[in-house]
C-alpha cells in the first residue's frame, strides 16, 4: 500500500506520516521509507553528520505494525504509544538509505496490541523492540 493508503488506516498526516509504503505477508508488516536528507529530524541531529534519531525509527517501526489492523475497524480511531521495551539501536541510518522494517503483533488485550518489531538498511540490523499501542475510539 502506498502513502494515500496507508492514511486510510492511521491518522498521521504531513510531516508526522514516516512510511512510504507497507505491506501484510503472513502476517508480518513490512515498511519501507527512502531517508531523503531534507527531513525535519535531521535538521539539527547532527549538523555535518546526520542520522535518522532513534526514537524517529521506533516511530517508523510502530507506524509499520499499524497496517496489521488492516482487520480491525479502526475508523474514528487513533493509535496511542503506551510502551517501548528492549530497545536496540544496532547501526545509523543516514540519508540515502532505505529503511525496511518487519513488525508482528505479539498479542492483542481488549484495546491495547503488544508488538516486535525490527529495522533494517540492506542486510543491516540498525533497530529492534518490543513496543505497545492502544487503540482509542472517538
Amino acid at each position: 500500500m502506498n502513502r494515500e493508503e496507508i492514511m486510510n488506516i492511521i491518522p498521521h498526516r504531513d510531516n508526522m506520516l514516516l512510511i512510504d509504503e507497507a505491506v501484510v505477508e503472513d502476517g508480518i508488516a513490512r515498511g519501507r521509507v527512502k531517508i531523503r536528507g531534507d527531513e525535519w529530524f535531521l535538521q539539527g541531529h547532527f549538523p555535518g553528520n546526520p542520522v535518522v534519531p532513534g526514537v524517529i525509527l521506533c516511530e517508523i517501526l510502530a507506524q509499520s505494525a499499524s497496517v496489521l489492523m488492516l482487520q480491525e475497524d479502526t475508523e474514528n480511531s487513533t493509535p496511542y504509544f503506551t510502551g517501548l521495551d528492549k530497545v536496540k539501536f544496532k547501526n545509523t541510518v543516514r540519508p540515502g538509505d532505505l529503511f525496511e522494517t518487519e513488525c508482528t503483533i505479539l498479542k492483542k488485550r481488549g484495546q491495547f496490541y503488544f508488538a516486535s518489531g525490527k529495522g533494517f538498511v540492506g542486510e543491516k540490523l540498525c533497530v529492534e523492540c518490543n513496543f505497545s499501542f492502544a487503540i482509542v475510539r472517538g
